[in-house]
C-alpha cells in the first residue's frame, strides 16, 4: 500500500521534510540534493507546529494499517484461491519507508505482490515516484524474487464514489433543509507544479473524473467546484487555490460550504490542520458557515472498495490480462525521465 506518509511524531518532521524535498519527481528542483535541506530545515518549525496543532503527528500511518487489514480479511474471502493475503505499507518519505517494508517483505519470503496505490489518481509526482523506489530497490534485488503487478489508479471505482458521496450527505446534513440545496461542495485536491502538468500528467484529468462521478452519484444535487491546496514554493502551480475559492465564494454571496477532500483517504496534515483549521478559519471570518466530508479513514464502504478493486486485479491477471494497466504504459508525452520508462517495462514484465 504506497502513500506519501506522514511523521507519527513531531521529531520526525524535518526527516521527512528533507525527504519530500530530495525527491525530483514529486517537487522538481534546482541543485535539489544542496537545496532540499536547506528548504526542510527552515520550514521545520513551522510545520512542527502544525503537527502540535492536529495532536502531535500525522494519524496516516494507523488508518492505512486499519484499512489494509481490513481490506486483506476481506481478500481472504472474495479470491480464497491466492489466500492468506497480507497487507505491508510502504511510505516514500516516513517510516515504513519503501526499502524498509521490501526488507521486511524479503524476510517474509514473499513471492507474489502488488504495488497498490493509496493514491485514488495517478499522477508521475506521487504513484510514479512510488513505483520509480520500488523498481529501484527491486532491481537491485533489495525486495527478493517477487512477482509483481500493479494497481495504479482507481479514482472512478464505484465502491470509492460511495464512499466519498455518502461522507458528503453526512455533512450536507449539518445544514438546515431549508437551504441545503444552496450549498456549495468544494472539492480540494493536492495541487501540482505547472511544470509537471504542462507535461501532460494525468493527475488533473482523473481528479476531475472522481468529481464527475461522485456528482453523478449525488444527482448534481448542488453546485460544485473542484479547487486545489498545499501549493508549496513560489513557482506556479494548479489553481484555483482553495482559499482563494473560499474568499470569491463570500464576494458571490455564499453562505454554506462543504469542503471536500478528493484526492485523500486518510487524514493527515492537508485535512485535519489545512481544511480544518486553516481553510475552515479563513470560511468563517469570510461569513461563510463550512462543514468539511469526513476522510475515508475507517469507512467500511470504503474498505470494501479495496478488497473489491484488488479482488478484480488478481482475477484479471488470472486470466492472463497482464501484471499492469493498458493506461500505465503510456508515459506523459514531455516525460524525459528515463526512470519512468525503465519502471514500466520492469512492471509490465512482472518485475523482471
Amino acid at each position: 500500500m504506497m502513500n506519501m506518509g506522514g511523521p507519527e511524531t513531531v521529531s520526525e518532521t524535518q526527516d521527512f521534510l528533507k525527504n519530500l524535498f530530495s525527491d525530483g519527481d514529486l517537487i522538481p528542483l534546482p541543485f535539489q540534493r544542496v537545496l532540499a535541506p536547506l528548504i526542510a530545515r527552515r520550514r521545520t518549525p513551522q510545520i512542527e507546529k502544525q503537527y502540535q496543532d492536529i495532536g502531535g503527528g500525522s494519524p496516516i500511518l494507523g488508518w492505512t494499517k486499519l484499512q489494509g487489514e481490513g481490506m486483506a480479511k476481506l481478500l481472504d474471502e472474495l479470491h480464497p484461491a491466492t489466500a492468506p493475503h497480507k497487507a505491508y505499507v510502504a511510505f516514500r518519505y516516513v517510516r515504513p519507508m519503501t526499502e524498509q517494508t521490501l526488507a521486511e517483505m524479503k524476510a517474509d519470503g514473499v513471492k507474489r505482490a502488488i504495488a497498490f496505490t493509496q493514491y485514488p489518481q495517478y499522477s508521475c509526482s506521487t504513484t510514479g515516484s512510488s513505483l520509480n523506489e520500488i523498481f529501484r530497490r527491486g532491481r537491485a534485488g533489495n525486495a527478493g524474487d517477487i512477482e509483481w503487478s500493479v494497481i495504479d489508479r482507481w479514482g472512478t471505482h464505484p465502491g470509492f464514489v460511495e464512499a466519498v458521496a455518502q461522507n458528503i450527505e453526512a455533512a450536507l446534513a449539518k445544514f438546515p433543509a431549508s437551504t441545503r440545496k444552496d450549498t456549495v461542495l468544494l472539492f480540494s485536491a493536492h495541487s501540482l507544479p505547472m511544470s509537471v502538468v504542462n507535461r501532460g500528467d494525468p493527475y488533473i484529468l482523473e481528479v476531475s473524473a472522481s468529481v464527475s462521478a461522485v456528482m453523478d452519484r449525488l444527482g448534481h444535487s448542488n453546485p460544485y467546484r473542484l479547487v486545489w491546496q498545499s501549493q508549496v514554493g513560489p513557482s506556479a502551480w494548479m489553481g484555483m487555490q482553495t482559499g482563494k475559492a473560499l474568499e470569491g465564494l463570500a464576494r458571490l454571496g455564499k453562505k454554506q460550504v462543504v469542503l471536500v477532500p478528493i484526492a485523500f483517504t486518510s487524514d493527515h496534515i492537508e485535512t485535519l490542520y489545512e481544511i480544518d483549521l486553516e481553510y475552515a478559519e479563513e470560511a468563517r471570518a469570510h461569513g461563510i458557515k463550512v462543514h468539511r466530508a469526513e476522510s475515508l479513514n475507517g469507512s467500511p464502504v470504503f474498505i470494501r472498495a479495496l478488497a473489491d478493486i484488488a479482488a478484480q486485479h488478481l482475477k484479471d491477471c488470472g486470466a492472463g490480462k497482464g501484471p499492469v494497466s493498458t493506461q500505465f504504459g503510456l508515459r506523459c508525452p514531455g516525460c524525459v525521465n528515463t526512470t519512468c520508462g525503465q519502471q514500466k517495462t520492469w512492471f509490465s514484465r512482472g518485475g523482471r
